[in-house]
């Protein structure tokens, strides 16, 4: 299991609010999107070159769920798929991409999830991962005291970002989905990840 301390400390990846600003912009233009980054508290985007407090990406989905309930959940997606696209670019080493993709799904799956799991800090932040196997995973935020309430597009946003890890690293016909969560731990998610031809096997 992965996981972090407080969610006022908690530390992510920039990609979490860049990737998401950038699809606000084509989506809403710019001046929604300014109006949302004013609600979010956020006067300056991250340069990339470092990490993010986690509450910033907290309070983006937050305020741009709140302008815009319907479409958050498109951004979120759109947002997530690009994010993922630029760890397979900038933050995988290139040969273990290029392994990944000409092994077989039953065996680059277990290892793209073993990596997803040691480094499951830089986008979860203050909230815990535990992987069920290759192809299920729990994300947890009940513990994480988070100050802003988790809007359900942040929970689509994971998803979108193992579903493009998949599709590229492990078989084009991949899709991670929001299976639900206990009625007594709201925040706490189980995904699972299945593939069109039904051929996922541990």
């Amino acid at each position: 299991m992965a996981s972090l301390a407080h969610s006022k400390s908690a530390l992510i990846g920039p990609n979490a609010v860049l990737q998401a600003v950038a699809v606000m912009e084509d989506r809403l233009g710019q001046a929604e999107t300014q109006a949302i980054l004013a609600d979010a508290r956020i006067g300056a985007l991250p340069s990339g070159d470092h990490m993010i407090p986690e509450i910033e990406a907290l309070r983006l989905h937050r305020w741009l769920a709140l302008h815009d309930p319907v479409g958050s959940f498109t951004i979120a997606e759109e947002a997530g798929a690009r994010t993922a696209d630029y760890i397979i670019a900038n933050r995988i080493p290139q040969p273990a991409v290029w392994l990944l993709r000409r092994l077989p799904a039953m065996l680059a799956a277990p290892l793209l999830m073993a990596a997803i799991g040691r480094h499951a800090w830089t986008f979860i932040g203050a909230g815990s991962f535990s992987a069920q196997g290759a192809w299920a995973f729990t994300i947890d935020r009940t513990a994480a005291d988070d100050p802003v309430p988790p809007p359900d597009s942040l929970f689509h946003w994971y998803a979108a970002v193992f579903t493009q890890l998949y599709l590229q690293l492990v078989a084009d016909d991949c899709n991670c989905t929001i299976v639900g969560a206990p009625l007594d731990r709201p925040l706490s998610v189980l995904y699972n990840i299945t593939r069109r031809q039904n051929r996922a096997s541990e």
